[in-house]
């Protein structure tokens, strides 16, 4: 597999993931933060879908817990939204008893439902399922990775070549986390503004070249005709290895 050979990562400790919780019952949100944060999942509260957007314009979640009944856009508006930009896993949990509630739910983009009252192992067990697959991913979800001469600590969000520390600024360094995370694999520029910028972000899609074009002057030999952090027509950016690299 390119994947394998491209890709050896260093394996260590776990970057601590953040979920939004909206939900505007504020006991029982209180109450989901912390056994998310329990079991070392860092943990926001929206009590509407407007707060969520907010969060959204500036910050990267790996996984929404969503109430459907919610002021203003519901949880289905909230989702129909946010799948127009980002795939990043959203769990439905409400107290709506109709028969097709879950399958609306599904339809509008969910990836899973929960009813009220639900049991706070089963949303941890749901939410970190869905934080697990590879494809939901927003980039190097260890803290330590390894890929030819780069270094990637993702706690210390540091990124080394050959050894040498290179100073990023932290927007880089998310870029060239998104993509090394995603090794093989082309990334769209609207993809990567989601994953680094947050979903609702309102930024040019044109941001993504130019941080990109910063990010190869820093890590590249030659950034006219980077070897790594490579150009796909048509499709967007991607992080390969040389041959001689693998």
């Amino acid at each position: 597999m390119f994947f394998r050979k491209a890709f050896q990562a260093e394996r260590t400790v776990k970057i601590m993931s953040k979920v939004l919780i909206v939900e505007d019952e504020r006991e029982l949100a209180q109450l989901m933060v912390r056994a998310f944060e329990a079991d070392g999942i860092a943990a926001v509260i929206a009590g509407s879908a407007e707060e969520a957007y907010d969060l959204l314009t500036s910050a990267v979640f790996d996984c929404l817990m969503v109430d459907v009944n919610l002021p203003g856009d519901d949880g289905y508006a909230l989702c129909r939204n946010l799948r127009e930009r980002s795939g990043v896993p959203v769990v439905f949990a409400s107290a709506r008893i109709e028969p097709d509630a879950r399958i609306r739910a599904l339809e509008e983009g969910g990836d899973a439902y929960l009813s009220k009252p639900f049991s706070l192992r089963e949303m941890l067990a749901q939410a970190k399922a869905l934080m697990m697959r590879p494809e939901r991913k927003s980039g190097a979800d260890e803290a330590a990775l390894s890929a030819g001469p780069f270094q990637l600590d993702g706690r210390a969000k540091t990124i080394r070549k050959n050894g040498q520390l290179i100073a990023l600024s932290p927007r880089e360094f998310q870029l060239a986390s998104a993509l090394m995370g995603n090794a093989g694999q082309s990334l769209s520029r609207d993809a990567l503004l989601a994953k680094v910028w947050g979903a609702f972000a309102e930024v040019e899609p044109q941001t993504v070249s130019v941080h990109m074009s910063w990010l190869r002057a820093k890590l590249e030999d030659d950034p006219a005709h980077p070897a790594y952090f490579k150009t796909v027509r048509g499709e967007g950016y991607r992080f390969d290895l040389p041959e001689g690299n693998r």
